[in-house]
């Protein structure tokens, strides 16, 4: 696919989500897919996609945990064991009831071979590991069980989105069992850690940290906790999920075990999960009107060279000299890896590759002519900066330098994020002004324009009929109960009643 020549149209204030759709399209991410509701990661989507695999998989294993692999298909008897679980998941599940398929006589095929029990295709996998669990746990001496699976889920989505929401997605998913409930609750926490450290230090996505409240909570858990993101449009994005799951799936399950002291205990269990929603949260926190920006730490390509020739006579000079440029960019690091670098040498305008580079997200630019060679230098674009701000470099600077100037994209675009968040984030105590910031469309250069107003931090009584009005008249939910909070106790902004926090209030994905 040839990206345009042009900026992404409609742009993020005349039309957020259409924006997002073409950012995906022009840089050749994804794609609709000939099953409804399902998509199709193309190249340059997945490799961003095997870039946060790889930094999440050393996470995990630098932590103390193994990947294992577990069955697609779930006996529906399974979910039936946790009722809370099996409620908030009937209206999502696929089920398979037969095993064969059978040539009709008008020539189609039927199914056939009705199955004794239906089997869900799993949108989560906590009954059917929990059922093996229950077989490997015996003593205490078999925990903790600190286990990983890389896997697709299904969830029966009516309305979907690229990444955000689609009915079959990628993801990874923990699951962990352990003698006490101070280890599973240490377990829960330790790996929102592990999201909060990947999504800020990795993804340059700022995030809140907080526990979600019971009508918000993941079904059949104790406490459910998140990383919670800003995007551009000021709408939430829930990034990670990381569960406490007390021993609720283990009684269920039967994961029982014998205990130091000679009694049969249940154990305790966690579940936490991140899915390819967060190529969604990274094209929505960093892309601009001329296409996606990738943070350097998990761009599939860091440097991409462009020869640029006009005459034939200069081609293989140019080709000659780009090829030693990107053999000695290699030759240089960046976290801890080669610095990645692609030599386009497709016959088309340099114009036309430029642009197609830049709506893929490229942090650098490097452009190379027979004038740049003659000089020992090169053309230099960063991403972050937008594509009319060139640089001529040295040659010998540019080598030196790369792995400084993609740290410092990374940085600046964390920062950029975090002012951004920063700036439409306000702390609210009235109703009425709690409900204007979130009713009332958001208004620049005196047009109303699709962009929602923001996170407000605003006391909150507990009462869950409050949440769920809030939620039913201005498609508001609090995004979470900040971890990191003053301890300040103040008055709920609905009902007045006392708080003894301020939560996370939002729009959201």
């Amino acid at each position: 696919m040839a990206a345009s020549t042009t900026a992404i149209t409609p742009t993020r204030a005349e039309n957020y989500s259409e924006w997002y759709q073409q950012v995906v399209r022009a840089a050749d991410l994804a794609e609709t897919s000939s099953v409804r509701g399902c998509m199709v990661i193309k190249p340059w989507g997945y490799a961003i996609w095997e870039n946060m695999q790889r930094v999440l998989d050393g996470m995990f294993k630098d932590t103390g945990h193994v990947n294992a692999y577990f069955p697609l298909f779930i006996p529906v008897s399974f979910l039936e064991k946790e009722a809370a679980h099996v409620d908030g998941f009937a209206k999502e599940c696929a089920v398979v009831t037969h095993h064969r398929l059978e040539a009709g006589a008008d020539g189609k095929l039927h199914p056939a071979g009705e199955l004794e029990e239906p089997l869900v295709v799993r949108p989560t996998s906590e009954t059917i590991i929990g059922a093996t669990y229950a077989k490997w746990v015996q003593s205490y001496r078999d925990l903790p069980l600190l286990i990983n699976q890389w896997a697709n889920v299904v969830r029966w989505e009516m309305r979907t989105r690229l990444f955000l929401r689609t009915a079959e997605f990628l993801w990874q998913e923990g699951h962990t069992a352990h003698a006490t409930r101070e280890e599973a609750v240490e377990e829960t926490m330790r790996m929102l850690g592990v999201y909060s450290t990947f999504a800020e230090g990795f993804m340059a996505m700022p995030v809140i940290r907080g526990r979600k409240t019971d009508g918000e909570r993941f079904p059949g858990a104790v406490d459910t906790y998140s990383i919670e993101a800003m995007m551009q449009d000021r709408k939430a994005l829930q990034a990670g999920t990381s569960h406490f799951l007390g021993q609720n799936f283990a009684k269920a399950s039967e994961i029982q075990f014998l205990a130091a002291n000679g009694e049969r205990q249940f154990a305790w269990t966690t579940s936490w999960g991140v899915s390819t929603r967060l190529v969604g949260g990274l094209i929505m926190t960093h892309s601009d009107d001329d296409g996606l920006i990738l943070p350097p730490r998990l761009a599939p390509v860091h440097v991409v060279i462009i020869p640029v020739v006009h005459k034939p006579e200069d081609a293989e000079a140019v080709k000659t000299w780009t090829q030693a440029l990107a053999a000695d960019l290699r030759a240089r690091t960046f976290d801890g890896r080669s610095v990645q670098v692609h030599l386009d040498e497709r016959d088309m305008r340099g114009g036309d590759k430029a642009w197609n580079w830049i709506k893929k997200g490229v942090p650098i630019r490097a452009e190379v002519g027979p004038r740049d060679i003659a000089g020992d230098s090169v053309f230099v674009a960063r991403r972050d900066r937008g594509h009319k701000e060139k640089v001529s470099m040295k040659r010998a600077d540019f080598i030196a330098n790369v792995p400084a100037l993609l740290q410092e994209i990374q940085d600046g675009l964390l920062a950029r994020a975090l002012a951004l968040r920063e700036q439409h984030t306000r702390r609210i105590d009235s109703r009425a002004e709690f409900e204007a910031f979130f009713d009332a469309p958001a208004v620049e250069d005196g047009q109303p324009t699709p962009i929602h107003a923001g996170f407000a931090l605003s006391h909150f009584c507990g009462d869950a009929k409050v949440e769920a009005d809030i939620k039913e008249r201005l498609g508001v939910t609090i995004r979470c109960v900040p971890l990191e909070h003053d301890g300040e106790r103040g008055a709920c902004v609905i009902t007045g009643a006392p708080s003894t926090q301020r939560v996370v209030w939002a729009k959201a994905y």
